[in-house]
């Protein structure tokens, strides 16, 4: 079978909750069931806007905020935190299948942490654990007494701190909330409820979820990008995985075509066909993203199926960059048609608005004007600003982006 690039484009972003209208309930068990549903929310703590997992979520539901969100991590606990491929938040159901992560950090990182981190904080595990046991969570401003703090920048760490994120990666304590965004931590017993931290996954069930979910959260994927989706299992499992299911009828290879009209080998299952034939209407409306959306995790596939190039440039210095801080990829209908820099001004209410850059044959007409200036003002509600201010030079002409 063959997908053509629209065809590829429109069943991607379908798979992510890109194409339905974005009006609905988002909370309680609605907002569970989205967070399901797209696989999982990336953490962050910028706020040049609001954080990333919110951004995320108010991309599908508009009727979506911030509060929503903490009940289902803190109270009910159909969430928890923790990494993908970085910090984010995952439903609870598949905690099982992070003990083979637990698993695997605990040798992994035993080597990286020694050469990256001070010494010392492996003779914190014990003292950290007791603690919490006797008095309750902790966060890393609460442990750490009379440790030197570090002068080396952001992963510079004192041992205790190193120890804290040391233990939630192996599982030994876990999330239990955030205060002011800092993690708090308490034994995962106390966290995480009993059904899930008893149900075991053999290996060869965990790659098969690992391999499945992915699959299916993306639609179609060769074994790169399956791999790469929750960092579970490496591209050698994933090839032997995929040979068994394409000899027991449960996996088609397919061809793909890229932005640029070449053609790329993938994997789908079988209702294939099925499934594009079912696809509702292709979206017309726009909608301002996360740099950090799960749509827009794998930036080689991005870039490849909607030719589209997105590197975020927080860590460049500044007169390097080639379009500013944080910018938010604009998606219209199934494409990805520029970005925006905004910034909300906290101090007047006001989301500022400093430039736009379209993609190369992107126009500036009337029509995609109005749809940005709509989606702009829904943002600036969002993040309690009461209006838009737009520099005087904010539409830009298009760039070639660095390659």
């Amino acid at each position: 079978m063959h997908l053509p690039n629209l065809t590829a484009r429109h069943l991607f972003l379908h798979h992510h909750a890109l194409t339905e209208p974005r009006h609905g309930p988002a909370k309680g068990a609605d907002l569970s069931a989205l967070i399901d549903r797209i696989g999982f929310v990336q953490v962050d703590s910028i706020t040049t806007v609001e954080r990333a997992h919110h951004m995320i979520l108010w991309a599908r539901r508009h009727s979506y905020r911030p509060p929503a969100l903490k009940p289902l991590l803190e109270q009910k606990r159909a969430l928890f935190e923790h990494w993908t491929h970085d910090a984010s938040i995952v439903p609870m159901a598949l905690f099982p299948q992070w003990k083979h992560r637990f698993a695997r950090d605990a040798t992994r990182l035993h080597a990286n942490w020694q050469r990256w981190f001070r010494d010392g904080y492996e003779a914190q595990f014990d003292t950290i654990l007791n603690r919490i046991a006797a008095h309750g969570p902790v966060s890393s401003a609460d442990v750490g007494e009379g440790e030197a703090r570090g002068k080396g920048g952001w992963w510079d760490w004192h041992p205790s701190k190193t120890a804290l994120e040391w233990l939630w990666r192996t599982g030994q304590i876990s999330v239990t909330r955030r205060d002011a965004f800092r993690k708090v931590y308490d034994l995962t017993e106390n966290v995480i409820p009993v059904e899930f931290r008893r149900a075991e996954t053999s290996p060869e069930e965990h790659c098969d979820w690992a391999c499945s979910t992915a699959l299916a959260n993306l639609g179609f994927a060769d074994e790169t990008e399956i791999a790469r989706y929750w960092h579970a299992v490496d591209k050698p499992a994933v090839q032997d995985w995929a040979r068994g299911e394409i000899s027991a009828g449960r996996l088609i290879r397919i061809t793909v075509e890229q932005a640029d009209g070449s053609l790329r080998p993938a994997l789908a299952r079988p209702d294939l066909a099925a499934r594009v034939q079912a696809l509702p209407e292709a979206p017309t409306g726009l909608r301002i993203l996360s740099p950090f959306d799960p749509a827009l995790r794998d930036r080689a596939r991005i870039e490849r199926l909607f030719g589209f190039h997105y590197r975020i440039e927080v860590f460049v210095p500044e007169a390097k960059r080639q379009y500013g801080y944080y910018v938010f990829p604009v998606l219209e209908g199934t494409q990805l048609i520029g970005r925006i820099d905004a910034k909300a001004d906290r101090t007047c209410a006001t989301l500022r608005i400093r430039a736009f850059w379209p993609e190369p044959g992107i126009r500036h007409i009337k029509a995609r004007h109005a749809r940005l200036a709509r989606e702009l003002d829904r943002l600036a509600q969002f993040a309690n600003c009461a209006a838009c201010d737009y520099a005087a030079d904010w539409q830009r002409a298009p760039l070639s982006p660095a390659r």
